[in-house]
């Protein structure tokens, strides 16, 4: 103990709870030495990294990283809220009894971290000043050295952001553990992983796992578990999976913030990350404040709903990325930026690096070419050779400041306003191009509803979709129905709320499966005639489920499009339609206490198409 009193003097870190906290997890853990880690420590540690050989250069001020094999994503099945109170069990938060999962997580981490270094990483996930910010503050404890790194990417990390708290003891307790990972039996009967956040005691362990969010505590096991739990049990704010960006008219001054949630492959960050077409580019211009997450309340001052992306940094999917699909993450994950990519194909001799989707095809000279698990490309043979360079869920980690269209204001204290909040599933029929929502209860009720395409039509159940309520079903952290509430509450008690809208970039053509809308760019065309209607300036015209443009109110200035498919886009299937009610009836009826108004809006929606059909 006298080492680790040692290493927290030398970093000045006097708070005493923190102190007390590192104490007793480096005892727990084995951990033979303690390093308390600050931004401005970045470059030693990425030197340290590189002679372990934890992680490799990309070009000049880039690196690379490889996880484990069996490491590489999220695991759901593995997560879990802990609470004290049986009342907080949901039917997607994995709830379980606190008192029996903390002796689970503690045999597990007992003497895990024998001859390593635990890394104590204090980090604020709010601008400072924020009325968030006491809801922001956490200590990860980590041994992997990766992990500091990213964490210092993702979050704003320093001693200063946890011995300055108004209430020393207010901050969330993380702790990581590696493991064994050969050893984990990941995916069998056996399997030894547990992510948990006990979320009423504002405690975070996670054992076996090196990788995103089962590593980095600061993001979606505080940002958004242990947030939106804290959001509900103050009812004070929502925290939610939602990108969120800036609009400004340089024609009128005016400036614009819309916020949402997509469930996964359904183009969030590309949206948060995305640029003006460039025929529009004089008039417009877009800002970037966050790709994941949103944290949502009413100022008292102006009765709006705010918003504040409390991370610090971007951790996005690298597949796909290119200079049509997202050129800002490319231009953020170039030399000189720090970024850190995972699991992405690597040349050891040229030290670039490729995923599936950066170009057209990969690259002819297979010289010195490793795929995501470090087997040389030139190796394969056979069926070997089709199989894909990169992990699809491989990554890139970049700091905001690095994202050429970030906004100047994206670390204001008091947020942002809200004018839109906006849904956006993968479907390839019955939801338009955008449709608008001016109800609350309707608003709130298609976000519960939202979904994407993901059962084949083989599968018996055509179209049928995978519901992602808010886009926030793999990190609900309590009830359904007090979650509908609570959003019924917050977005409620605002004087000048905004307007709700649900967008659709993949419509499919029914006979020859092709795209009716270019997307990328473009979709920037429907987020600007939402922003008309909130502004009466445009009328759209009704139907059953919401405000849908008329063909002259979108500015499609430079857009070549088929009139025929810019008709497809701006209607509705009422027959599909019909049948997705049915499937949502179903979805939301396993939600218990659901809020009335919920109820009452689908049976408006249900009835309203019924007439469309008489």
């Amino acid at each position: 103990m006298a080492e680790v009193d040692a290493a927290l003097d030398r970093a000045g870190l006097i708070n005493a709870h923190v102190r007390d906290y590192v104490r007793h997890w480096a005892e727990l853990t084995g951990a033979e030495r303690v390093d308390v880690v600050d931004a401005s420590d970045d470059a030693r540690l990425i030197e340290e990294a590189l002679d372990a050989g934890e992680i490799a250069p990309v070009g000049d001020g880039a690196y690379y990283s490889r996880s484990y094999i069996k490491d590489t994503a999220r695991s759901e099945e593995r997560t879990i809220v802990a609470t004290s109170t049986h009342s907080d069990k949901g039917v997607y938060n994995n709830w379980r009894p606190a008192a029996e999962m903390h002796p689970i997580l503690e045999e597990r981490m007992r003497n895990a971290s024998v001859g390593k270094t635990m890394y104590v990483v204090p980090y604020l996930m709010a601008p400072p000043g924020s009325p968030l910010a006491p809801y922001a503050a956490g200590v990860e404890l980590t041994d992997s050295r990766t992990v500091a790194l990213h964490m210092i990417r993702m979050a704003r990390v320093g001693v200063a952001y946890i011995d300055s708290l108004a209430d020393p003891a207010m901050f969330v307790r993380a702790v990581h553990v590696t493991g064994d990972l050969e050893h984990l039996g990941q995916g069998t009967a056996d399997d030894q992983r547990y992510f948990v956040t006990f979320a009423d005691e504002r405690t975070i362990l996670h054992f076996g796992s090196s990788y995103g969010g089962n590593a980095l505590l600061g993001k979606i096991a505080h940002g958004l578990r242990q947030a939106a739990y804290d959001g509900w049990a103050t009812h004070g704010f929502l925290a939610e999976q939602f990108m969120l960006l800036g609009i400004t008219d340089k024609q009128t001054g005016r400036k614009y913030h819309i916020c949402g949630g997509f469930p996964s492959a359904s183009g969030k960050t590309n949206l948060a990350m995305t640029l003006a077409p460039d025929v529009l580019g004089e008039r417009y211009y877009v800002e970037f404040y966050g790709d994941d997450i949103a944290w949502l309340w009413v100022d008292p001052d102006d009765g709006r709903i705010h918003a504040i992306n409390p991370e610090f940094g971007v951790f996005g999917v690298a597949k796909d990325t290119n200079e049509e699909t997202n050129p800002t993450a490319l231009a953020a994950t170039g030399p000189g930026t720090g970024a850190l990519f995972t699991n992405v194909a690597y040349n050891e001799k040229t030290h670039e690096v490729w995923w599936e989707g950066r170009t057209p095809e990969p690259p002819v000279d297979l010289d010195g070419w490793l795929d995501w698990t470090g087997a040389p490309i030139v190796d394969r043979e056979g069926a070997a050779q089709a199989q894909p360079w990169a992990h699809p869920n491989s990554r890139f980690t970049t700091t905001l400041a690095n994202v050429s269209n970030v906004a100047a204001d994206f670390d204001d204290p008091n947020g942002v306003p809200i004018d839109a909040i906006i849904f956006g599933g993968r479907t390839r029929d019955r939801e338009p191009l955008i449709r608008a929502i001016t109800d609350i209860a309707e608003g709130v009720y298609d976000g519960l509803t939202l979904g994407a395409e993901a059962t084949s039509a083989a599968e018996g159940v055509d179209g049928q979709l995978r519901y992602d309520p808010m886009s926030m079903r793999p990190f609900m952290a309590y009830p359904e129905g007090a979650y509908a509430q609570h959003w019924l509450d917050i977005i409620g008690a605002a004087r000048n709320k905004p307007l709700f809208a649900h967008v659709n970039w993949f419509q499919r053509d029914p006979t020859d499966g092709h795209f009716l809308w270019p997307g990328y760019r473009d979709n920037l065309r429907a987020l600007l005639w939402l922003i008309q209607l909130k502004n009466g300036e445009v009328e759209g015209v009704a139907s059953a489920v919401g405000i849908l443009p008329v063909k002259p109110e979108l500015d499609l200035d430079g857009l070549i499009i088929d009139d025929g498919d810019l008709d497809g886009l701006l209607t509705i299937d009422v027959d599909r339609w019909r049948q997705e009610m049915e499937f949502r009836e179903a979805h939301l009826a396993q939600f218990g206490g659901l809020p009335e108004e919920i109820w009452v809006a689908h049976r408006r929606v249900a009835a309203a198409l019924d007439r469309d059909v008489t």
